[in-house]
């Protein structure tokens, strides 16, 4: 899971330091198991990718055209008060990974 959260951070634009926030791990560490040195992850970290894979699965069931999904990761929106999704989830909290998931999820099922 690890791996496909890497290919989906490089199509939403997200830089290593943005990555480490969204998996809270340290940039160093990031980098090192980006490279195929993959560490244990802990609970909170299954938690994150599974939101994040949540995120990215809402996104293609929104958006026909997955570009799209990618980038709307970074608009706007009102929803969340004017910040992009990817603004909320950079907020560090597992709590903010839910928060943007539900949203989506919600979007989904109309």
């Amino acid at each position: 899971m690890f791996s496909a959260a890497v290919n989906l951070f490089e199509r939403w634009g997200v830089s290593d330091t943005e990555a480490a926030t969204l998996l809270d791990l340290p940039v160093r560490t990031y980098r090192r198991w980006k490279a195929g040195h993959i560490g244990r992850l802990g609970r909170d970290g299954k938690a994150r990718l599974s939101n994040l894979m949540g995120i990215h699965k809402a996104l293609r069931i929104i958006f026909a055209e997955p570009h799209r999904g990618y980038e709307w990761m970074r608009m706007s929106n009102a929803a969340l008060d004017g910040q992009s999704a990817l603004d909320v989830m950079l907020g560090g909290e597992l709590t903010d990974l839910i928060r943007i998931r539900r949203y989506l999820d919600a979007e989904s099922a109309l």
